[in-house]
């Protein structure tokens, strides 16, 4: 969330930053500077009567001794009488305080300089394109047909076993993924990465520290019984790794990455958007997660962006990196670039990628701080990426290298899968 200190001393830039976000922020920054200012004067008056209690104590103390024992109980009344007052105090400062978190949590991060406004997706800004475009005969499949014609995914089994949007892959489908998800996992632990295996299931202190909560609540999958929450993204318990921890300087910068499988309740709609492996609620991701000094943080984002590409590279596949929008960014991202395959099949672009900078915004709920080389304390800046996403990306693989009755599998990805093609 957003820093008091920022509100305080710029509540017009924020305001006008977020209109980027298509967020009217004016009504909440004054409601949160007034419960700011109530706080500190809540704060100002406890500190003062419990100094005046602490004098009085001691002068009890004196009163005791000198065996003025009529005059130490005028006193101790009065003591009584401020413990009394401190109380309702603390009460009214906690209720404040509650209520002003609750009104932070509200804003959205402020986006970079560079980001532009915009309404949605048709105004982000293609930055960069790269691959060749795959030359498919004219009777190509989707890959939703590929998947039945060769066994490879087995869609309506899904829906038997637990409904729509939970695919069962199957021989070459399934060993294919699990290709996928070694060859991401070894290129990013080439990359200087460490690799971590967390759990599926996170806690609401968790989804809190990232900013699925509450912002997303209606899109994650949650236990009830439990009071907790199956993980919409490995960035969630990775990320969380670090809440409540104070680093030295030495031990930034912090690489990690993950491999787990991603669960959304998403609201879907009906036709080719959605359709076969385009949206899931059930999918498998690796993802990539720093945690930075604040002036490093911009080049840690070129470093992803790179890394990401090179990845796709490495696949064969044509792509595209754009630069969102105010309109079509997250809730807590100060800038995203999300990576784009072309499917020649179906003729469109399939996102695989989203990756962001989230300056201190997520640091700041989740306490992560640093200490530089003065010894003060910092709020860390956190990067997340996908590194990649499965299904997409394999929607493109079937659908872009359809060759002569046979699905070619890109050459470094040969020695993970053990076959050079689908047939």
């Amino acid at each position: 969330m957003l820093t008091l200190k920022l509100l305080r001393d710029k509540p017009e830039f924020v305001i006008e930053k977020l209109k980027v976000k298509n967020f009217d922020a004016k009504d909440l920054v004054a409601k949160i500077l007034e419960l700011d200012t109530k706080r500190r004067a809540l704060q100002t008056e406890n500190d003062a009567i419990l100094a005046t209690q602490k004098q009085k104590a001691a002068l009890i103390g004196k009163l005791m001794k000198e065996s003025k024992q009529e005059e130490a109980e005028k006193v101790k009344a009065e003591v009584a009488s401020l413990k009394e007052k401190s109380t309702e105090i603390a009460k009214a400062e906690e209720a404040n305080n509650k209520e002003l978190e609750n009104c932070l949590v509200l804003l959205p991060n402020l986006p970079f300089d560079i980001v532009k406004a915009g309404k949605g997706a048709e105004d982000n800004e293609i930055v960069k394109e790269g691959g060749e475009d795959p030359k498919l005969a004219k009777d190509a499949l989707a890959h939703w047909d590929l998947a039945k014609k060769y066994d490879l995914i087995d869609f309506d089994l899904g829906v038997k076993l637990t409904g729509a949007g939970f695919p069962v892959y199957k021989g070459k489908g399934a060993k294919l993924q699990r290709a996928l998800i070694n060859f991401f996992l070894d290129e990013n632990t080439k990359a200087g990465y460490l690799e971590v295996e967390p759990p599926v299931v996170v806690n609401a202190a968790s989804g809190f520290g990232t900013g699925q909560l509450p912002d997303k609540e209606g899109q994650m999958y949650y236990v009830s019984q439990d009071d907790l929450y199956l993980v919409p993204t490995a960035e969630v318990p990775v990320t969380n790794i670090f809440r409540d921890v104070i680093l030295q300087s030495n031990e930034l910068p912090q690489k990690m990455t993950a491999y787990t499988p991603c669960f959304r309740r998403e609201a879907g709609s009906y036709g080719k958007d959605v359709r076969g492996l385009n949206r899931l609620h059930q999918f498998d991701k690796v993802e990539i997660v720093r945690v930075e000094k604040a002036e490093d943080s911009d080049k840690a984002l070129e470093q992803m962006l790179n890394h990401v590409e090179s990845i796709i590279k490495k696949l064969g596949l044509k792509y595209r990196i754009l630069r969102l929008c105010g309109g079509d960014m997250s809730f807590t991202s100060a800038i995203t670039y999300d990576f784009e395959l072309w499917s020649a099949a179906q003729q469109r672009w399939l996102e695989i990628s989203s990756v962001s900078n989230f300056a201190d915004y997520q640091a700041n709920r989740l306490h992560l701080r640093y200490k530089d080389e003065n010894a003060k304390t910092q709020l860390c800046h956190t990067l997340n990426g996908s590194s990649l996403a499965l299904p997409r990306v394999v929607a493109a693989l079937l659908e872009d290298n359809q060759v002569d009755g046979k699905i070619m599998i890109p050459e470094a990805l040969r020695p993970y899968t053990g076959f050079d093609y689908i047939d």
